[in-house]
């Protein structure tokens, strides 16, 4: 953890309370809790609104320097490593690099096999993000203890969410606070002024909480089927895929993308609708800097070098919002997104490299100092597309493909701003935004990944077995180009002679924790801290929420 060269008034350890802060007075919450890595927030609260704020990532790993000199299928095990959570987008993304490099062109029912698994990954995560990240910053499990189980029964019925065992869920709860402690759910800000569901839907969410442990091991299952093992799979080295179905293992995979696509259809989705009313509020702030970028995901196998036609495409939409709430979508503009305008800043970084590379030529040299916020603050780089701050993620794709026209994201967003009472898709850029956003484009994979169990079948059906390709170079330059369940990543791989020269990754943490970059321009976290109200600087829940909706 870096040493501060400042004093902060406060230090909360999320979600361990502290003394109050002076108004004006800085709050930090480190570490924050969960997420994946090592993050540390600070924010100066003025009258009760964030009104400054700084993102510091706190872990330095290393993978471009780790990896030279070594083979490129070396390059697809070891970034794995790079996230727990989305093994399976670096190794996807380092083979299409090194790929793109050695000129391997694979066959089309690999592209589909590397969806198939690409998807179990994106379904696994956004069901562990809402429930078991992000839900208890808006579920207060202790107020779940005064819920009338006949009620809750009442309220699924007018809501349209799943039932489960109530009362045998609010014995269990009771269980754990009368022997002195919850469990999983120890360490909660429970109680804060800014929990506003009622008692029966806090228990409703709980016990969907409980189910959706079981459902990320379904979609887990279907990467250990596929890919040999999860977190980090096997079967995706350059040139296609070493795994070849069976008509087993097919029955297996389809059996568990349809429970998981029940799963959100009935609590996931339901969930959200039934939740965001409560919360309505959060379309007021977390705005960020209101540009998208995205890279797409999930090929067509027709045409797999093509961005464009991705099922989620690739794109830019700018709005440049200056300030919290609604944007005005009146004046988005849809860009290409280019990788020849990625440029990488470190002069708030723990860098001696040069800065204003293109990742195409980046090069990574750590060079600790000091934490310093008004110099080096962060172990991140600040990436930036056509010199513009940008968030990527789930909103970023959704918003993309929502501009370019793709039919499913029209109506399942338009849709569910219906149900909300709007039909200002300009609401999308906020916390409330972010966090549908997530849980929409979950619903939008499940579908197409039961299609792409049907496509390999008929395919196979059809005569096509091939899987794999062994036609390759020793030398080449490439980029892959992709996006994990948290945003836009990118592997850029120089080969010679069979062995890689240089390496270099953007993760989509490294956009979204981005610090300030040359020109004072804060990253998309920073930028959508600024504007939130804080009820209890001792309990910073609202700053959190925001953090946790970007998925760091």
């Amino acid at each position: 953890m870096p040493e501060s060269t400042t004093t902060p008034t406060v230090t909360t350890a999320a979600p361990v309370t502290t003394a109050a802060p002076a108004a004006g007075k800085n709050v930090v919450i480190d570490p924050v809790t969960r997420i994946e890595g090592h993050l540390r927030v600070e924010c100066e609260v003025t009258d009760g609104v964030v009104s400054k704020a700084w993102v510091s990532a706190c872990m330095y790993r290393g993978m471009e320097t780790i990896l030279k000199g070594r083979k490129p299928e070396d390059a697809y095990y070891v970034s794995q490593r790079i996230c727990g959570v989305c093994p399976i987008s670096h190794g996807h993304a380092s083979t299409m690099g090194s790929e793109a490099a050695l000129g391997i062109k694979i066959p089309k029912n690999a592209v589909i096999i590397r969806n198939l698994i690409e998807a179990a990954e994106y379904l696994h995560s956004h069901i562990l993000w809402f429930y078991t990240l992000t839900a208890l910053d808006y579920v207060d499990v202790v107020s779940a203890l005064s819920a009338d189980v006949a009620k809750c029964y009442d309220l699924c019925q007018d809501l349209g969410l799943a039932t489960a065992d109530f009362g045998a869920i609010k014995t269990r709860l009771s269980t754990f606070v009368a022997g002195g402690q919850l469990s999983i759910f120890t360490n909660g800000y429970w109680g804060h002024p800014a929990y506003k569901l009622p008692p029966e839907v806090n228990l409703i969410a709980v016990a969907h909480y409980l189910e959706a442990l079981e459902m990320q091991a379904e979609a887990a299952t279907i990467i250990a089927v596929m890919g040999g093992k999860f977190p980090h799979f096997m079967t995706q080295l350059p040139g296609g895929s070493a795994w070849v179905p069976t008509e087993e293992k097919l029955d297996d995979v389809v059996f568990r993308f349809t429970k998981v696509k029940e799963f959100i259809d009935t609590r996931l989705i339901p969930d959200t609708l039934a939740i965001a009313p409560f919360y309505l509020d959060a379309i007021n702030y977390g705005t960020g800097t209101g540009n998208m970028l995205a890279w797409g995901v999930f090929a067509d196998p027709a045409a797999p070098d093509d961005r464009k036609k991705r099922f989620l495409p690739s794109g830019a939409v700018y709005t440049d919002a200056k300030k919290p709430g609604p944007v005005d979508v009146k004046a988005a503009k849809l860009a290409d997104a280019d990788p020849a305008k990625v440029m990488e800043y470190v002069e708030h970084s723990w860098y001696k490299s040069p800065s204003t590379l293109n990742p195409a030529q980046g090069a990574t040299e750590a060079d600790f100092t000091a934490y310093d916020l008004e110099g080096k603050y962060s172990w991140a780089k600040a990436p930036r597309h056509d010199g513009k701050s940008v968030e990527v993620g789930p909103l970023a794709r959704m918003v993309v493909a929502y501009f370019a026209g793709r039919p499913e994201v029209k109506k399942i967003i338009d849709g569910t701003l219906a149900k909300l009472g709007t039909s200002d898709p300009g609401v999308l850029f906020s916390l409330l935004g972010r966090i549908a956003a997530r849980n929409l484009e979950a619903a939008v994979v499940a579908e197409w990944a039961v299609g792409w169990c049907n496509d390999l079948v008929a395919a196979i059906k059809g005569g096509d077995s091939s899987f794999f390709t062994t036609e390759r170079g020793d030398t080449g330059s490439g980029a892959g180009l992709w996006e994990a369940p948290r945003g836009a990543l990118g592997h850029w791989v120089d080969v010679k002679g069979g062995n890689i020269e240089n390496y270099q990754v953007i993760a989509p943490s490294t956009w979204l924790v981005s610090p300030r970059d040359a020109d004072g321009n804060m990253g998309a976290m920073e930028a959508a801290l600024v504007g939130t109200p804080v009820a209890d600087p001792t309990k910073p829940l609202e700053p959190l929420r925001v953090v946790h909706s970007f998925d760091p």
